[in-house]
């Protein structure tokens, strides 16, 4: 069995467990190096749950941060070797913090972008909350100054902030903007029934030039007017029935030839 006692750390209320990992490596694996290693896992569960807490109201529930930071935490009782000298708790903070650092790198950004543009993007919103605490628009020049980046490098910070979350459609538009009271759902735009016979149309332009000025007229006044046989057929001083078998051998011929072209 294994026995914890606690103390107090400087940082951390962490349990002092050093016997127990020195215990640890010398165990072979079985039952009882499981057994040790699973008591000091939930020794120090607390601390792993502390860190995952720091990152609260990111836009990730905590409970899935606690259980990256456990996951983690289990990674760094595996790889402690106590014989190189640190204590467990120097080598567990920075390995449970990188990991979830990591979480929210490749799961909670809305748009992928490079491990260094996400860095930087973290050190420009830095320095421009820091700046904006004074009431005034930080500039380009002070954010640089303020996170010791080149301008290039605070543009690209800057081009990452909004690549982290996206808003819902049922988000209304900004007040004082074009479209006020609408949401972004009813800016979005609809497929353009017309798209489907551009190609068509293209391909029959030139067969259309070539059939007689009175049949060109009337496919005119049906299909870009919008007319009825019968007002056609006063247009063109013709009966209706004449239209009607004008119409149909027409796009009959028609029909032909693009599909013979095609072929």
């Amino acid at each position: 069995m294994m026995s914890v006692t606690r103390r107090r750390h400087p940082h951390d209320d962490a349990p002092d467990t050093a016997a127990d990992f020195r215990r640890l490596a010398a165990l072979p694996d079985g039952v009882e190096h499981d057994t040790l290693r699973d008591g000091l896992v939930r020794a120090w569960l607390p601390m792993a749950h502390r860190i995952a807490a720091r990152y609260r109201d990111r836009g990730e529930p905590l409970d899935d941060l606690c259980q990256v930071a456990a996951l983690a935490l289990v990674k760094a009782v595996d790889g402690f070797d106590p014989a190189r000298g640190p204590a467990f708790v120097s080598y567990a903070v920075p390995t449970i913090t990188g990991e979830v650092r990591r979480h929210f790198r490749d799961h909670t950004w809305l748009l992928r972008v490079p491990r260094r543009t996400q860095e930087l993007r973290g050190r420009v919103r830095t320095a421009y909350r820091e700046l904006a605490r004074s009431g005034a628009e930080p500039t380009l020049a002070a954010i640089a100054a303020r996170a010791g980046l080149d301008p290039e490098d605070v543009r690209e910070g800057l081009s990452a902030l909004h690549a982290y979350a996206g808003l819902s459609l049922d988000a209304e538009l900004a007040s004082g903007a074009p479209g006020e009271g609408l949401t972004l759902a009813d800016t979005l735009g609809a497929p353009d029934p017309e798209l489907d016979t551009v190609v068509d149309r293209v391909a029959i332009t030139p067969l259309i030039a070539e059939l007689p000025e009175r049949e060109q007229r009337i496919l005119y006044l049906r299909f870009f007017r919008g007319m009825t046989q019968s007002r056609i057929a006063e247009e063109c001083g013709i009966s209706q029935m004449h239209v009607s078998r004008l119409l149909s051998d027409t796009c009959s011929e028609l029909r032909h030839r693009t599909l013979s072209g095609a072929a």
